[in-house]
């Protein structure tokens, strides 16, 4: 779980620093994408994206933990629920996703903008993460360390 949270400070430093590969929601002419694999690791990354937003749509925390790829726990199921009030129910219709692969083959960044039932923007950006051939979004934060491991952290050391 500590490989998951580097991952996703190093994609916060990558979109902080605005690096894109542009690919678009469809195969268009002169799109980057050459390779069948690339298309087919876009692809999957693309389902998981597609996966939470029905997840918020049904109100599913279940599925919310398993798009997140992260243990069905006391501490998963509390900010499952916490998401699914703040984002929950809506009626999330996808308007534009964008897909990069700017960490590698199995790491990257989704962009996702979708609008609900009632018109309001919804306007994220995720690291995606493909583990034994699954792709999974990094959206839970408070996730515990596993035991005897300490958490990363970007606090300066005291002397």
């Amino acid at each position: 779980m500590k490989r998951r949270r580097l991952l996703a400070v190093a994609a916060a430093l990558v979109v902080a620093t605005g690096c894109s590969s542009n690919d678009s929601d469809e195969a268009t002419p002169g799109n980057s994408e050459s390779s069948p694999s690339s298309s087919a690791t876009s692809d999957g990354a693309r389902k998981a994206v597609e996966a939470y937003v029905q997840a918020l749509n049904s109100r599913s925390a279940k599925a919310l933990i398993e798009v997140g790829g992260v243990k069905d726990e006391e501490w998963s199921r509390k900010e499952a629920a916490q998401i699914l009030a703040d984002r929950g129910g809506r009626g999330w219709k996808i308007k534009d996703l964008q897909i990069d692969h700017d960490m590698g083959p199995d790491t990257g960044s989704a962009h996702l903008v979708a609008e609900d039932k009632a018109g309001k923007s919804l306007n994220d950006t995720f690291t995606v993460t493909r583990e034994k051939s699954t792709w999974h979004l990094v959206v839970f934060t408070h996730q515990s360390p596993e035991p005897g491991k300490d958490p990363a952290s970007t606090d300066k050391a005291h002397s």
